[in-house]
């Protein structure tokens, strides 16, 4: 790994402050990342914003930079972390950029939506080309921001991603009913709802057929009449005879 880094002086003789990059040599990685750092947690997870003083474009050249970043993950066991970059410009501005670095996707994307669709107040993020999936870097456009107004805006991230892991409250409950503790509590409640039908009948009996009012009983109580091919043709022969005098008598 380079040994090489970049080390932030204030010059004294400039009004405005201006801050400069120059070379330090010696400064690892680590180190520059624990020189200013702070630590928030939320349900077990954890995350490390560190300040840098230089150029996040320069941060990101440095060699064996992702395996630096997650050999740090690792000995401070930190889930996520945040690089905020600032430097001036050669016309005295500052120029802000934020990394965020996460190993797991469901975490980093919540944490780039929740800064991203930040309204109160506005970072004004614009995404920068980044050097590896779990890596994903910003411009901030909204200089004003710095790390103690960005710290509501992280633990709102890791409280909406932990909300989003919880299990909803009684679904473990209704997972253990077994199926037939389902069907005897329909049982019961169909017991409350139709109090007159017994355990072995599932549909009320029909009602019977009603009766003639001009006879003792129902003419179909008997069944059917009981037809034959001749009582069939019988009957036709007697309807046509009866068309046919019919006809006759009119002619008259």
């Amino acid at each position: 790994m380079r040994s090489t880094s970049m080390h932030c002086t204030r010059l004294a003789s400039s009004p405005s402050s201006l801050l400069t990059i120059t070379p330090y040599p010696g400064l690892t990685t680590e180190q520059m990342l624990r020189k200013d750092q702070k630590t928030i947690s939320r349900q077990g997870i954890k995350m490390v914003i560190s300040a840098i003083y230089m150029d996040l474009e320069a941060f990101l050249q440095r060699s064996g930079l992702i395996a630096d970043l997650r050999a740090f993950c690792q000995a401070h066991s930190c889930d996520v972390l945040v690089a905020m970059t600032i430097f001036f410009n050669t016309h005295n501005e500052p120029v802000r950029h934020l990394a965020i670095f996460c190993p797991h996707a469901a975490l980093r994307m919540t944490i780039c939506g929740v800064l991203e669709r930040s309204s109160s107040p506005s970072l004004n993020l614009t995404p920068a080309p980044s050097i590896h999936p779990n890596l994903q870097a910003y411009l901030q456009g909204n200089t004003q921001i710095f790390r103690k107004k960005l710290l509501p805006l992280l633990q709102e991230a890791l409280s909406a991603y932990s909300d989003s892991k919880a299990t909803p409250s009684g679904q473990h409950e209704t997972a253990g009913v077994s199926g037939e503790q389902v069907d005897k509590e329909l049982d019961g409640a169909g017991a409350l709802l139709f109090p007159r039908l017994s355990q072995d009948e599932e549909e009320p009996s029909l009602p019977p057929t009603p009766m003639n009012s001009l006879v003792d009983e129902c003419p179909l109580d008997q069944g059917l009449p009981k037809l034959s091919a001749e009582a069939i043709f019988e009957k036709c022969s007697q309807i046509s005879l009866s068309q046919s005098t019919t006809s006759s008598v009119s002619k008259k």
